[in-house]
């Protein structure tokens, strides 16, 4: 067994398995921060959403600083930090948040969403779980919305009992906190990573089947911790 992983091409394998681990921590790593650091510091300090995104942002800047800093310095091998590069590192930076905010934010697709209704509904979704679920799509773009908001006559509708304290109801944040995600007739590897996704992210998920098969996807609310 030693001589094997002694072994030229076992040691080339790991080399090349330890490269790509570190390829994808740094690439998880920002997102993680952000939107992870986000959901912790509302649900265990009750920080106000605007200000714990602010707050993990600037994070998330001096992160990915550090990388187009590596990257520029590979590329043009500028081992000194000239105040003109710097300005321009810090506004790629810049532009690529104010970028990938816009479209987390404010866009979902008609490809992502089950109706129209539900594309319209989108804002009305927490922005946590909007930057969570505008993150995934970069990954998978086959992910589909199916349902957000909800009043308690739709559940009478699809012939579920009413609930009183849903999370898909507009939240004392002013949000809806809760979403469906389709699950039938997608892989059941891409159903399992969609989850284990959501969870590392900080929020709660429930596989069930009530008028279709879907995982359901909420941000605890504060003032009642339990519902899901």
């Amino acid at each position: 067994m030693s001589t094997l992983i002694k072994h030229p091409y076992m040691k080339r394998l790991y080399k090349t398995l330890a490269i790509i681990f570190q390829l994808l921590f740094m690439l998880f790593l920002p997102f993680w921060l952000l939107i992870r650091g986000s959901v912790f510091l509302y649900e265990a300090y009750g920080w106000h959403y605007s200000l714990a995104i602010l707050a993990c942002s600037v994070c998330v800047f001096l992160v990915l600083l550090i990388y187009v800093a590596m990257v520029w310095d590979a590329v043009f091998g500028a081992n000194k930090i000239s105040r003109k590069s710097l300005k321009v590192k810090i506004a790629l930076v810049i532009g690529f948040m104010f970028l990938y905010a816009g479209y987390t934010l404010f866009n979902l697709s008609n490809a992502n969403a089950k109706t129209e209704e539900v594309r319209k509904e989108y804002r009305a979704l927490h922005p946590y779980l909007r930057i969570a679920v505008g993150t995934f799509v970069f990954v998978d773009n086959g992910v589909l919305v199916t349902d957000l908001s909800r009043k308690k006559e739709d559940y009478k509708k699809m012939g579920l009992k009413t609930l009183n304290h849903s999370l898909h109801y507009p939240q004392s944040t002013g949000y809806v906190h809760a979403m469906d995600l389709r699950t039938k007739g997608r892989n059941e590897v891409r159903n399992t990573l969609l989850k284990w996704y959501f969870q590392l992210m900080g929020f709660n998920t429930l596989r069930h089947i009530g008028t279709a098969d879907h995982l359901h996807v909420s941000l605890t609310n504060r003032d009642r911790p339990k519902a899901i």
